[in-house]
């Protein structure tokens, strides 16, 4: 990793802000769209970019805004990959976050924001905070291939339920869905059944399947190559270089997911999961809880 001073952290507006602390990630999802050349990384994806002085940054922004809202985080690059345990710029800036009575709104697929727990739990009573967890495969051997370096999901599952016992609202992410790989009947329905059983509050979902772009497409490619052999080929002819690749079973999957959500009473329409997230409570629906 290195580390760099940046000249803000904030971005967006209109209600919520959003913030990268880090640049790269170390995780090695083989679908991972934050290599892609639109980017513009001028360094290696898992040599980590390091903004030290994001704390200082949100606390300057934070001190200087009169109304609260939600501030989100992990959108490019996952808060708690590996250097978190060490540097500990997250934690830092949730501290912050709390303390200047804005809400959280925190994406990852790891563990480690369990090393957290206790602080999310003290956003979430003073004002807002939901978690939002990434999951795509079921079957833990498979989950190692496709998301190497990071938690499986059975963990991911848990760190789900011991949100729910602190009453932290939580959103998955399902995506993205790898055809020929993850796009079956039996992984979409494991996913979404434990989805249930955690009490999630939404499930984000933009079609089953996943998107490749220059940089993208040659790194998952390579990947096809190593453990798949033969489905690269396979991947070049039904969809050549297109930005968009579904799952020749798109439709059914998706009926059977908005299905599910709606017997479930689980929010799963995009928008409705992201106006949800953005909502900052007013003071009264605070109050109300204690």
């Amino acid at each position: 990793m290195h580390f760099v001073d940046a000249k803000g952290i904030l971005t967006g507006g209109h209600g919520s802000f959003g913030m990268n602390i880090y640049r790269g990630c170390t995780h090695g999802c083989i679908y991972c769209d934050s290599r892609s050349a639109c980017y513009q990384f001028t360094h290696a994806f898992e040599d980590i970019e390091v903004k030290r002085n994001a704390p200082q940054l949100l606390e300057k922004a934070l001190r200087g805004k009169r109304n609260p809202c939600m501030i989100g985080t992990g959108s490019m690059s996952d808060p708690y990959m590996h250097c978190e345990q060490q540097l500990r710029l997250t934690r830092q800036c949730l501290e912050i976050i709390l303390h200047y009575g804005f809400g959280a709104a925190v994406q990852t697929k790891s563990d480690r924001i369990l090393d957290d727990l206790e602080l999310l739990d003290a956003i979430n009573r003073k004002t807002k905070c939901v978690v939002q967890m990434t999951l795509t495969t079921f079957d833990p051997a498979l989950c190692r291939i496709v998301e190497p370096h990071v938690c499986n999901t059975q963990r991911r599952l848990e760190v789900l339920h011991k949100m729910r016992e602190k009453h932290i609202p939580t959103v998955v992410w399902l995506s993205p869905i790898l055809p020929f790989i993850n796009d079956t009947e039996e992984n979409i329905l494991s996913l979404l059944n434990a989805c249930a059983e955690a009490g999630v509050h939404g499930i984000i979902c933009f079609g089953m399947g996943l998107t490749l772009r220059e940089g993208d497409r040659e790194y998952y490619y390579a990947a096809l190559d190593r453990h798949f052999p033969g489905l690269k080929e396979k991947y070049v002819q039904l969809y050549g270089n297109a930005y968009e690749v579904p799952s020749h079973r798109s439709d059914t999957l998706m009926g059977l997911f908005h299905s599910f959500c709606e017997n479930h009473g689980i929010l799963h329409q995009p928008e409705d999961c992201f106006e949800y997230m953005r909502a900052f409570p007013k003071p009264y629906e605070q109050l109300s809880l204690f």
